[in-house]
C-alpha cells in the first residue's frame, strides 16, 4: 500500500504522514528532507543552490544517512531546499530514490508513506490513497514560528510569512512538478483542525478509499 500525502510548508502533513505509517505499520519519508539535504551538501561545498550544475551535483550526492542530519532544520537550509527543488535536473536526480523507497520500503513494511509537494501527482501517481493537506497561510506561519521558538531558535512572525509566501510561490509557480492537488486526491484543510482531528479525517478517507479498490491477486 502507497499513501502519498501532499502540501505546503506547515500544514501539518508531515505530523500526518508519520501518523498514518505508523498506524499502518508502514515506511515513511518526508521527501523534503531529500531536498534539504541537496541544498545543504550545495551549501556546505561553498556553491550556490540556485546554481543548477551545483544543485545537480549535490542531488547526486545525497545518501539515506544525509537525511538524519539536525542541520537540515535550519531556516537557511529550508530556504534552500525550495530553490533547488524547482531545478528540473535535481528533480530528476531524487526521482529513483523516491520511487524506490515506494516500492521497496526498509524493514520489509507492506507499503509506504510518502510526504512531499509532488508525489501524488509526479512520484506516485498510482497511490492507492492521495491526501493533499493545506491550511491558510498565516495559521501555517503561526505554527512554523512557534516550531522554531520551542526549539528555542528565534523567530518573528512577519518574517517567516513572508518567506512562507516566497516558498508557496516557488512552489506552485514552478515548471517542474508544482505543487497541486492531485485530480483524485482528497484535499483536507487542516486550519481549524487539531492533530487528531485530521488523523481521523484521513482514517476515514483512507478507510473508504481501500474498501471501494478492487481486490489484488
Amino acid at each position: 500500500m502507497i499513501i502519498a500525502v501532499d502540501g505546503p510548508a506547515a500544514s501539518g502533513k508531515g505530523t500526518l504522514a508519520r501518523r498514518l505509517a505508523q498506524h499502518f505499520n508502514l515506511g515513511h519519508l518526508d521527501t523534503g528532507k531529500l531536498y534539504r539535504a541537496t541544498a545543504l551538501r550545495a551549501l556546505a561545498s561553498g556553491g550556490d543552490p540556485a546554481d543548477p550544475a551545483v544543485a545537480e551535483a549535490a542531488a547526486k550526492a545525497v545518501r539515506a544517512a544525509d537525511l538524519g542530519d539536525p542541520r537540515l532544520a535550519d531556516e537557511a537550509v529550508a530556504r534552500g531546499a525550495s530553490v533547488v527543488a524547482a531545478i528540473p535536473s535535481v528533480r530528476q536526480a531524487l526521482f529513483a530514490f523516491q520511487r524506490d523507497f515506494a516500492r521497496h520500503p526498509p524493514g520489509g513494511a507492506a507499503g509506504a508513506v510518502l510526504d512531499g509537494r509532488d508525489i501524488g501527482t509526479v512520484i506516485c501517481p498510482d497511490a492507492d490513497a492521495k491526501l493533499f493537506i493545506t491550511a491558510g497561510i498565516e495559521a501555517r506561519a503561526a505554527r512554523r514560528v512557534k516550531e522554531l521558538r520551542d526549539s528555542g531558535k528565534a523567530a518573528i512572525y512577519e518574517a517567516v510569512l513572508q518567506d512562507m509566501k516566497d516558498r508557496d510561490a516557488r512552489d506552485s509557480q514552478r515548471r517542474a512538478a508544482p505543487m497541486v492537488p492531485a485530480d483524485d486526491a482528497f484535499v483536507l484543510d487542516t486550519t481549524t483542525l487539531d492533530a487528531d482531528a485530521a488523523f481521523a479525517a484521513a482514517l476515514d478517507f483512507i478507510g473508504r478509499k481501500l474498501a471501494a479498490a478492487p481486490a489484488k491477486g
